[in-house]
């Protein structure tokens, strides 16, 4: 994560620390018109410590109605949404892989409560393991105190062709 307090621009991504948001920092497509900012709007992220010291980011979102389902609560298929961002931010900001050439080979995901909608959202992920072509994590989704979602997940780096 930039140490500094000025933007950075690698090419897909936009981050630099939050002016409304002390202690976080902005992650943007750089491309306004791609999923990130038209479907899950402001992003916000930080590196952390979990218990023991291991690091850890915790990727924030800003639910509105429009991220609801019927009965009110954030909608399943948002949750899922801001998992799969989470892992590509941990990449970035855990281990300061490249995020952009990256994919999801696949994610297991247990939902455990309901997201309410006017709170911040907060994927928090780890990394279990790295090797030279896959990075291994897990995390969980959660509103204050409240638990939404536990998950795994395995992202393939970036070919070097």
């Amino acid at each position: 994560m930039p140490q500094s307090d000025m933007q950075v621009n690698n090419g897909a991504f936009t981050y630099g620390p939050s002016e409304e948001h002390p202690g976080w920092y902005t992650w943007d497509l750089t491309d306004q018109d791609r999923f990130n900012a038209y479907v899950m709007g402001r992003l916000l992220v930080r590196r952390e410590d979990l218990p023991g010291g291991a690091p850890a980011v915790r990727l924030r979102m800003f639910p509105e109605r429009r991220h609801s389902n019927l009965l009110d609560a954030v909608h399943g298929g948002i949750t899922l949404s801001l998992i799969d961002v989470s892992l590509f931010a941990c990449m970035r900001h855990a281990i300061d892989g490249d995020a952009a050439g990256s994919v999801t080979l696949d994610l297991s995901t247990q939902f455990i409560g309901a997201g309410i909608v006017g709170k911040p959202l907060d994927a928090v992920v780890e990394v279990l393991r790295e090797t030279r072509r896959l990075l291994f994590l897990r995390g969980t989704v959660v509103q204050e105190d409240h638990l939404v979602a536990a998950f795994n997940g395995t992202v393939r780096k970036p070919s070097s062709r």
